[in-house]
């Protein structure tokens, strides 16, 4: 069963397409559920963020579409639709991509480090749901591993870029004097905390700080000098901001298009500069045509975000080396599992009969009959337990013309003369075949 991502993402898919396969913290465990239960479905994790939506699994063989299957179903989209949109990568291809995505290589922003406390909240969610066998839990925990060398060894999460700066430094584009501004900041999560603090240090003029939990806005409005106020006091307030800021978990716009018609006539069609940050959308888009409304969502922030990037680029290349380097250590385990789990299962297979004939043996001798003839009937039936199953499919090989099998058994058996060390070194053999856990860290260092 190969490895498997499945999904899409801001390069490969419009802001509307990524906001209709949005799937939100609170819906994930169940949607979590019914990809487990889906025909072919072994093992998956489900990611979802403002830029992405991915499955990581593993599949049945011939079931690498399943999971394509899933999201346009789960979502009450014809499968047409998400052609050319779709990627899929296997194998080494899939692992890579993982260790890029968490590193933030793979981000709308290089480097910014929020992306990899998503991937750890949805490995923790596989795991509470019982999305994860050895496969997917060994993978995830080498794809933290290789996101702390990452930030250790280079210096890719050293300048300030996010989201969150860039829709600051297109606010202070807008505003030449944003100490002149006041600036409205809608939801409470990472993003929006991360805007208000870049904010603080634009010494902002006054910083409203509106959110469902009131509490959760208080906390912030505490750290950052602001003031904190319910969700539904927005529009109240929402005529005095000449800058609005959104990035909340919300499935339909908090922000319509005539609560901002109202508040631009209070504001006597003073500019308002509208930044949706969210996925789906917290602004809803025909507020674009207003007159005086100048409303940017995450894709509009691409031109100011590679302004700021220059200085992140180098430490990109040594990123892609250490993932490179990583990836090809944890294929070589994924590859030697299967033939750890193939000399696990014929030595059970062994032990079994090892068993049934001692067993035979046992009760021959119980029955008193010369304990020589019954050793001599337990090697005989022994010696044919184990050689009956690979006899006959070697003669089926034969008649077949299947010479790649008989080239493999002649190679696995050899001549007595070249087996003649291998019933001592057996132990040996089990454990090259161990995974090299040496070349991870363990979880906890993540």
């Amino acid at each position: 069963m190969p490895l498997l991502v499945t999904g899409l993402n801001h390069q490969t898919a419009p802001l509307d397409l990524r906001e209709r396969l949005a799937i939100d913290a609170e819906a994930n465990d169940a949607a979590l559920l019914g990809l487990l239960r889906h025909p072919g479905v072994r093992e998956a994790a489900l990611l979802s963020t403002c830029n992405r939506t991915e499955i990581y699994c593993q599949l049945d063989p011939g079931e690498e579409t399943a999971a394509a299957r899933w999201l346009a179903e789960h979502h009450g989209i014809d499968a047409g639709e998400l052609e050319g949109y779709l990627y899929r990568h296997e194998g080494d291809a899939a692992v890579q991509h993982l260790f890029r995505v968490a590193t933030g290589l793979d981000s709308l922003v290089l480097g910014e480090p929020q992306i990899l406390g998503q991937v750890k909240d949805a490995y923790q969610r596989a795991r509470r749901g019982g999305g994860l066998g050895m496969g997917l839990e060994r993978l995830f925990q080498q794809c933290f591993a290789t996101a702390k060398r990452v930030r250790t060894d280079t210096r890719i999460g050293a300048h300030p870029v996010s989201v969150a700066f860039a829709a600051v430094r297109l606010a202070e584009q807008a505003f030449t004097d944003i100490a002149a501004a006041t600036v409205l900041l809608i939801g409470a999560g990472d993003t929006v905390e991360l805007a208000a603090k870049h904010l603080q240090d634009r010494r902002a003029k006054r910083i409203l700080i509106a959110n469902r939990t009131l509490a959760h806005a208080q906390t912030l409005a505490s750290q950052v000098g602001g003031y904190a106020l319910p969700l539904d006091a927005l529009e109240q307030h929402l005529a005095e901001a000449d800058i609005v800021l959104s990035a909340t978990a919300a499935r339909e716009p908090v922000l319509k298009r005539d609560m901002l018609e109202r508040a631009l006539k209070k504001r006597r069609y003073r500019p308002m500069l509208l930044l949706d940050l969210a996925v789906p959308r917290d602004i809803e888009a025909s507020a674009a045509e207003l007159d005086d409304v100048y409303l940017y969502s995450v894709d509009d922030l691409e031109q100011v975000i590679d302004e700021s990037l220059r200085s992140r680029r180098e430490s990109a290349q040594q990123a892609e080396a250490i993932i490179e380097l990583d990836v090809a250590h944890f294929m070589a385990w994924w590859r030697g599992r299967d033939g750890h789990q193939v000399l696990r299962q014929l030595r059970d297979d062994a032990d079994r009969r090892r068993a049934d004939a001692l067993d035979h043996a046992q009760r021959l001798l119980a029955s008193g009959q010369d304990p020589e003839a019954v050793l001599q009937t337990l090697a005989h039936r022994l010696t044919n337990s184990l050689l009956h199953a690979p006899s006959a499919r070697l003669r089926d090989a034969a008649r077949r013309g299947d010479r790649d099998l008989l080239r493999a058994a002649e190679r696995l058996y050899g001549s007595d003369s070249e087996n003649s060390n291998d019933a001592n070194d057996h132990e040996d053999h089990d454990k090259a075949t161990e995974p090299h856990a040496d070349r991870t860290q363990h979880p906890s260092q993540t």
